[in-house]
């Protein structure tokens, strides 16, 4: 069986057993069995080589590419939107199944992450994701009968589900992966987001708007050749192996890998708050565009509105790392979701689509630190030995809110009209706070 992202944790994450044991939560700590917290003896680090630096950052580097093209992906759909209401012919709430079927492809990727990855390997099910992202795109970029159109954005997602799980699992066990690597990761992803908007508004323009998929499809084509240069087909332990990083096997039973991550409290709410959070973010992406042509009056140019917010969310993941540091990780949540709530209030008020703008590349802003944020929290209040397999599940289930919030929004906004997007995610916001009220804390260590 080829090890996987799932079957090895770095040594430098690995604390002695006692001390893993200390710093659970006590949800945690009172699932696991003392078998299931342990893992096999230690054995000291290589010394690190130019080599491996340099290996790491390119192989770094490649996945941020990959969260790029994730970006990329989630915020096409919202400036080409009323497009495919015109060539389809659809209302609201029938277009907005594009959303339904890629949560099908995300949640089906949650759902068997961590099985194929034990059963196949790293290097072999990002390439299988990636082929799958190829067929999405060709697909959509012929704009073929709706249905067709539809199910193509199930194989995307499912591609997208399982390599936001790679990427983020393969970066947590990288050395000093809470140094800012992280942030990184989802900056590229922001980065991703900012661009396509920018593009799919000039396709916005064309008789064949569907060719933006052909941009699409060509980076898709780049980081399938650069996943397969870089990564090799190896195995995680192979991989990390060129960076320097040891890796040990858990002592737990492989089989029962899902079943020990599913008894865990702590990564179910995590999920929740990824789910819902994510949900906030794509609907905002993919509905700010229809609202600022229905309700605020504006024109084909909103699309940029929603490069706005995706640059926000980008800038947000790298300048507002000193302040998340300054308040400190818990607390900073809180203060980012009540000024992302105060500032959605003026979007729902203020009659004025230039202030509409700015507030949304603020709310952008504001809401972009807080998705790595909860992936370095997941580090601290989750057993090292399910941190990456927990991480793949957070992930899938988090994208999955990508397709859902977005759907819920599209079937009311059919019934009430657009204007009910804004209500809708202040009341998403706040259940963000109440669900991270609930996420229990790293417990002081004790003897």
């Amino acid at each position: 069986m080829s090890a996987s992202v799932h079957d090895h944790i770095p040594l430098h994450a690995i604390p002695s057993t006692r001390d893993a044991q200390a710093t659970l939560s006590p949800s945690v700590a009172e699932t696991l069995t003392p078998k299931e917290s342990t893992v096999s003896a230690i054995q000291p680090e290589p010394m690190v080589t130019k080599e491996m630096i340099k290996y790491e950052r390119t192989a770094f580097a490649t996945v941020c590419f990959t969260l790029f093209l994730n970006g990329w992906n989630d915020s096409s759909t919202g400036p080409l939107l009323p497009r495919m209401q015109e060539t389809y012919g659809v209302g609201f709430a029938v277009v907005s199944l594009v959303f339904i079927s890629a949560c099908c492809g995300f949640i089906l990727a949650a759902l068997v992450n961590v099985h194929l990855s034990d059963r196949f390997g790293f290097g072999k099910i990002i390439v299988f994701a990636s082929l799958l992202q190829l067929a999405g795109y060709a697909i959509q970029s012929a704009a073929p009968p709706f249905p067709v159109f539809v199910i193509a954005f199930s194989l995307n997602g499912f591609g997208f589900g399982i390599l936001d799980a790679q990427s983020n699992g393969f970066v947590a066990l990288l050395r000093d992966s809470g140094k800012g690597k992280m942030s990184l990761l989802h900056a590229a992803y922001g980065c991703g987001a900012f661009a396509a908007p920018l593009v799919a508004t000039q396709f916005f323009h064309m008789r064949r708007w569907s060719f933006h998929y052909l941009t699409s499809l060509a980076l898709a084509v780049i980081n399938l050749v650069a996943l397969i240069i870089v990564f090799r087909f190896n195995t995680v332990e192979q991989a990390l192996a060129k960076t320097g990083v040891v890796t040990v096997s858990d002592a737990s039973n492989e089989g029962g890998k899902m079943k020990q991550i599913m008894k865990v409290k702590a990564v179910h709410l995590l999920a929740l708050f990824i789910f819902v959070y994510v949900g906030v973010e794509v609907t905002i992406g993919g509905w700010i565009v229809t609202y600022s042509l229905l309700v605020r009056g504006g024109g084909p140019a909103s699309g940029y509105i929603s490069s706005g917010f995706f640059g926000g969310l980008m800038l947000g993941r790298i300048v507002l790392i000193w302040v998340t540091r300054m308040i400190g990780e818990r607390r900073v949540i809180y203060v980012y979701t009540a000024l992302c709530i105060a500032l959605e209030i003026t979007i729902w008020f203020v009659p004025s689509l230039i202030e509409n703008a700015i507030a949304v590349s603020f709310v952008g802003l504001f809401l972009g630190p807080i998705y790595p944020i909860c992936m370095t929290v997941s580090s601290e209040v989750l057993p090292p030995w399910l941190l990456v397999g927990s991480i793949g599940w957070i992930a899938g289930i988090g994208q999955a809110g990508s397709a859902a919030f977005p759907f819920m929004t599209g079937a009311i906004a059919s019934k009430t009209g657009v204007r009910a997007m804004q209500p809708l995610l202040v009341g998403m916001m706040g259940g963000m706070i109440l669900l991270w009220l609930l996420v229990p804390r790293k417990v002081v260590k004790t003897q």
